[in-house]
């Protein structure tokens, strides 16, 4: 099967790629030189893609198996990378924890679960607030490495152009080493008790390793039968992130040489956040141009209607695996808004895959000054997002984590019982709390026990 792909340059339009332009285009950084940044997207249009229409296309095919049932998608990493862990060992931390987390829930509820990583490009993030002020001092918000500095300096906080250069190059590293940890034999099965090791003995990681000596057990087992190892060296896994720059995006845009389509050749797949998903809005018309699977998260406030209208927009033809809902409602919310949307929704006869996102609605500030959630009310979520879908009868698909494979302490509570004092010990986010490699284990075994109920 061919992968070449095609340029888009930016002056040009053969599928309606720059009519979000003359759109309203939220959370965009303002580019003090136009003309670098001119010449920053000329380079990027012409760069080696990040990824294939053809592994876009299989993520589709996937995603359509979790929409119906067949499948489970688990998406998790950092709510915002940073140039500076973009190296080896933590890429390698979030992979491992996605495994062991995918491992739990295969072995638990017996379904195929699809893998991908916030990972290779998430760089930017949505921002309440344009500035930012301290004990006076009133600058730009940091909107992540991809756009300016994290430093509270009039210097760090500038938007510099080049900054999208060095995610792309940045990206493009972390998707290699990607490739090379599911692909060169780290994620074979067979290897399931090496993931855990290093860790301090604890509930998750004694629960967990039970479990990797179950799979041993029926590996042995297949092993005397005379079966065939090959497909356990390796694993798929996809890379995601929020579509929010549009200078990036639409830079990195190629056309299939297969298909003729335009595909964002940033990551498999591109999602719009809750605060970009105006229907008339750039971001939900220039994502209705590409061929990618797509995501879009719905809050609290989304109605029926808003949802079906951007199924609408976002998928014409109705494919199955072409959209998915990532609802972020709350613990206290999600039992009484999202009844009504899935309802409607399926009613409409809408192919989607539905996805919970437990974090985004939890997000609260302890006593001593952190942003942070408590593990508690992200396992509510999930709790209710799964009720909801088996009062219906539809299908929960999938779980939207943001997480990390280090040993942080950002979310109150877990097995760990993190503490608002013990925040303090690990607090390394920029931007959001993540839950750290235990908690992460303890969600997956929760949620194995819900899909064996689904």
């Amino acid at each position: 099967m061919s992968t070449a792909v095609d340029t888009v340059a930016p002056g040009t339009d053969p599928d309606g790629l720059d009519r979000f332009r003359g759109l309203e285009a939220r959370q965009q950084p303002v580019w003090p030189d136009p003309d670098r940044l001119a010449a920053v997207v000329a380079r990027l249009s012409v760069a080696a893609p990040l990824v294939v229409p053809a592994e876009a296309d299989t993520l589709t095919e996937r995603l359509a198996a979790a929409g119906r049932g067949e499948a489970f998608l688990l998406q998790g990493g950092d709510c915002a990378e940073t140039f500076a862990d973009a190296n080896a060992t933590r890429i390698r931390n979030k992979v491992r924890t996605i495994l062991q987390m995918a491992v739990v829930l295969t072995h638990g509820a017996s379904t195929p679960v699809v893998k991908m990583g916030r990972l290779a490009g998430q760089y930017a993030k949505p921002r309440s607030s344009d500035e930012e002020t301290r004990d006076g001092v009133t600058l730009p918000c940091y909107r992540g490495d991809m756009i300016n500095g994290h430093a509270f300096t009039p210097e760090s906080r500038i938007p510099d152009p080049a900054r999208l250069e060095q995610a792309y190059r940045i990206s493009a590293a972390t998707a290699n080493v990607v490739r090379g940890f599911t692909q060169g034999g780290y994620a074979d099965l067979r290897r399931v008790h090496e993931w855990n090791r290093g860790f301090m003995q604890n509930p998750a990681y004694a629960r967990y390793e039970r479990t990797a000596t179950e799979i041993d057990r029926a590996i042995r087992f297949m092993d005397a039968c005379g079966a065939d190892f090959d497909a356990l060296r390796t694993v798929e896994f996809f890379v995601s992130h929020e579509a929010l720059v549009l200078d990036y995006e639409r830079a990195l845009t190629r056309v299939d040489a297969r298909t003729a389509k335009p595909y964002g050749s940033s990551a498999h797949f591109l999602w719009i956040g809750e605060r970009t998903r105006q229907l008339d809005g750039a971001h939900v018309e220039f994502l209705s141009r590409l061929a990618n699977p797509i995501g879009v998260k719905l809050g609290p406030t989304t109605s029926p209607d808003d949802a079906i209208a951007l199924a609408r927009r976002l998928n014409p033809e109705n494919t199955e695996g072409r959209l998915t809902f990532i609802t972020r409602m709350g613990a206290g919310k999600v039992r009484d808004v999202l009844p009504d949307v899935v309802e409607k929704v399926t009613a409409a006869g809408v192919a989607v895959t539905w996805v919970t996102d437990p974090m985004h609605g939890n997000t609260i500030t302890s006593e001593s000054g952190y942003k942070t959630r408590r593990f508690t009310d992200v396992l509510d979520e999930v709790t209710g997002f799964f009720e909801v879908h088996r009062s219906l009868g539809t299908v929960p698909g999938g779980l939207h984590m943001e997480l990390t494979g280090d040993d942080v302490t950002e979310v109150l509570g877990g097995s760990e019982e993190i503490s608002d004092a013990g925040l303090a010990e690990r607090y390394e986010t920029l931007v959001d709390p993540r839950l750290n490699h235990q908690q992460s284990l303890e969600t997956a075994f929760q949620v194995a026990e819900m899909l064996t109920r689904r």
